[in-house]
């Protein structure tokens, strides 16, 4: 071991790693919930769409405003700020029974999670040495990794003995201890010379697009899993934990593979660690599209968890790692951009998939979309050279 390689696991990089975790967990255990709540309350699918869609644009639209103002004002009062608002939206989640009071407090929840989800990502940058970013970051996106393991199955376990709403104030309540614990993180403050320019609010980080333009197709598949896996699994017959079994596999694959991918990111490059993911994340699509057992369901979850585990990181030190140190914030805007506009993309198209072509055809068109995600890598590649 090289005792002279820069410290990664000081006080205020370990707290963000808690607050990441608080703020995914809480995050997670709706996922798989609220569509289940939105038939409860006798919406369709495409309704489900249209609602976990809002939020992702949402998150949308405030990613680039929410990526200068970590670059301007600084770090501490955009993340505080928007957990604030996101604590307050999942307090809300637990009044709104009708279509127009959760398309409202959706709006607001994406506008908390873009906020806190892009400066998670930039404070977590600013933390880890320069040298050691895709292992820092790799540890980082652990703990999101094990709030994946969590959230879903706890959330779906939650659902069969309390009521919804008693299960979104208890997320409100998990995202609250997030809050408390960033109050202590000794934020890394702008440039000087930032305080003096204009905001405006640019919306891309140039540097960053090739990233962001792979992950938009990697994170569509997601939108089919997070949103319509439940009830596809329930239209199949499954036992109704199944699909928590699969959440949770999914998630310690996605974790054991994230110790060592950034690393090996740092070591080998984008090509090692970024085509054989992409090759398991298709061969897990088409699993899903074909399952009739649950068998066949933990296998595409651990298909997908090590797929995802590898190319996630990579692409999330990939986006960072050219942008100028007061830039950061904005190409990680850019990055997680390109993740709402995936995930919402595919919980809108998806819905009205499922609504007239069934769950099955999601996964076909998931399939697609991750390979076209290796196309566009090679393209970029061969451009490049």
């Amino acid at each position: 071991m090289d005792s002279h390689k820069p410290p990664i696991w000081t006080k205020d990089f370990i707290t963000i790693l808690f607050v990441n975790f608080f703020l995914f967990a809480a995050f997670q255990m709706t996922l798989p919930t609220l569509p289940l709540f939105i038939q409860e309350i006798g919406l369709d699918n495409r309704y489900v769409g249209l609602i976990v869609g809002i939020f992702t644009f949402s998150a949308l639209f405030l990613r680039p405003i929410g990526g200068q103002l970590l670059d301007s004002i600084g770090r501490g009062p955009v993340f505080i700020g928007g957990l604030i608002i996101l604590v307050g939206s999942l307090y809300s989640l637990a009044f709104s029974v009708t279509l127009s009071l959760l398309l409202i407090v959706r709006i607001i929840q994406g506008i908390g999670w873009g906020l806190t989800t892009t400066a998670t990502g930039t404070i977590a940058t600013d933390l880890v040495p320069a040298e050691r970013r895709g292992e820092g970051l790799g540890f980082f996106g652990v703990s999101g990794n094990l709030a994946l393991a969590i959230g879903p199955a706890f959330g779906l376990f939650l659902v069969d003995h309390i009521s919804f709403k008693s299960l979104f104030l208890i997320c409100g309540s998990i995202t609250l201890i997030g809050l408390l614990l960033a109050s202590t993180i000794k934020y890394v403050k702008p440039a000087p010379e930032d305080h003096t320019k204009t905001l405006t609010f640019d919306v891309l980080e140039m540097t960053a697009i090739p990233a962001a333009i792979l992950l938009f197709f990697v994170t569509f598949t997601f939108g089919g899993i997070a949103t319509f896996l439940p009830p596809y699994t329930f239209e199949l017959g499954f036992d109704s934990s199944s699909v928590q079994i699969y959440f949770v596999i999914y998630a310690l694959s996605l974790l054991s593979t994230r110790l060592f991918a950034g690393q090996l990111y740092d070591r080998r490059g984008m090509v090692v660690v970024f085509i054989p993911g992409i090759v398991l994340i298709v061969i897990a699509m088409v699993i899903l599209s074909i399952m009739t057992t649950p068998t066949m369901l933990y296998v595409a979850a651990i298909l997908y968890g090590f797929g995802f585990g590898l190319v996630q990181p990579a692409l999330q030190a990939y986006s960072v790692q050219r942008a100028a140190l007061n830039r950061r914030g904005m190409a990680n805007a850019t990055f997680f951009s390109a993740f709402d506009i995936g995930v919402g993309l595919g919980a809108l198209s998806f819905g009205f998939v499922a609504n007239y072509l069934g769950y099955s055809s999601i996964y076909i068109i998931s399939a697609v979309s991750a390979a076209l995600s290796l196309v566009a890598f090679l393209i970029m590649r061969f451009i490049k050279k």
